[in-house]
């Protein structure tokens, strides 16, 4: 710039180009971090070994005037951890044999599991002291928010041939699933259960209501709570059991939180609604249940075959419509996702049953 003033060219980088990440592993070398002698590079250009020409960079001084991350510190080898100190310390690095050293204007962060330090490997104090700031990150402390990020996150538009309606209770039982398996003593808080679980069950939610939608010929897929077993799988593989967990079953535990997210979502919206007489309506259900009908709902069904037989069932479409979860009028799979709410939320309190095929029956007591 100062020979050229404004005449000086210039090249646009973008923040892709200006970002550059690392995983750290066993078999990373301080030649992939820094850089090396490259023999080859010296033979094929004629170079002498002592010619500065042969040096191959590493990813560091590439990142120069840009962010250079990496993942998971603890499983960095400790004598390259010690290779990072002058880069922290004085901003700048020495290759292999050569004098020669260049300043390098870059901000470096790494990410680390706490539970890494002693699990795996750990972080040599000298490279800790020299990092400027420890920034824990943590679960979403609120419901909403959880909701927002996995709904940021979460790959549920698709095809725009054929829209995919989730409705807001089958997301909130899916985030209250979450909630509850981080207090839930029979899974390992240490592991913890991270986002990622709401964000691929939600996901795995939205694919079986598109696969229903498919199979049945229609073109709009609307999920329901019953799509959220049809994910089951991803909910048990993101747990870490303790031992009493272990004797019970990831996918019993999985079920039952299931069950307990959705009965606090019909609870919550309950609360805005005239409790005598829903609760007037609640034991219109339960009594049908108990009077020995039982009401069998297939996750393949059409909508319209759902709401006919929720229609058997006294009380249930219109306390659906009265708590707020889908009007008379609204398109029948929002109606069946209610209703399955609902019915959820009474298995959860253990006033109806269900089984694993999706059926619903009086509730079981003692050995039945």
């Amino acid at each position: 710039m100062e020979e050229e003033g404004d005449d000086a060219p210039i090249r646009w980088v973008p923040r892709s180009a200006r970002y550059v990440e690392k995983l750290a592993t066993p078999d990373v070398t301080i030649a992939d971090i820094l850089g090396d002698v490259d023999p080859i590079r010296a033979a094929r250009g004629g170079h002498l070994l002592s010619d500065e020409l042969v040096i191959n960079y590493g990813l560091l001084p590439r990142a120069n005037r840009g962010i250079f991350a990496i993942n998971e510190l603890p499983d960095l080898a400790g004598k390259i951890q010690v290779g990072l100190f002058n880069i922290l310390q004085e901003g700048d690095v020495q290759i292999r044999g050569f004098p020669v050293r260049f300043p390098l204007d870059v901000l470096l962060v790494f990410t680390a599991n706490p539970e890494d330090y002693t699990a795996r490997g750990r972080i040599i104090t000298p490279l800790k002291d020299r990092i400027g700031a420890e920034i824990r990150t943590h679960y979403p402390e609120s419901l909403e928010t959880g909701m927002q990020i996995t709904a940021a996150e979460a790959w549920t538009d698709r095809d725009a041939e054929l829209p995919i309606h989730i409705p807001p209770f089958v997301a909130e039982v899916v985030e209250r699933t979450a909630f509850l398996a981080r207090t839930d003593k029979r899974i390992d808080g240490r592991s913890g259960v991270s986002q990622r679980m709401p964000i691929t069950v939600l996901e795995g939610v939205a694919s079986n209501a598109e696969r229903r939608a498919l199979r049945l010929g229609i073109d709009m897929a609307s999920a329901r709570v019953g799509d959220i077993y049809a994910a089951l799988p991803m909910i048990t593989g993101k747990m870490e059991l303790e031992y009493e967990g272990e004797m019970q079953g990831a996918e019993r535990i999985a079920r039952e939180l299931v069950a307990s997210a959705s009965r606090q979502t019909w609870a919550r919206h309950l609360e805005a609604a005239d409790t005598e007489a829903e609760l007037a309506r609640i034991r219109a259900i339960v009594e049908h249940f108990e009077g020995g009908s039982a009401l069998q709902i297939s996750v393949d069904a059409g909508a319209e075959a759902c709401v006919q037989g929720f229609e058997v069932v006294p009380g249930l479409l219109e306390h659906v419509a009265a708590i707020g979860l889908a009007a008379t009028d609204d398109p029948p799979g929002l109606r069946v996702a209610g209703c399955e709410l609902v019915l959820e939320a009474l298995v959860a309190e253990k006033r109806i049953s269900r089984s694993d095929a999706g059926g619903y029956a009086r509730a079981r007591h003692g050995r039945e």
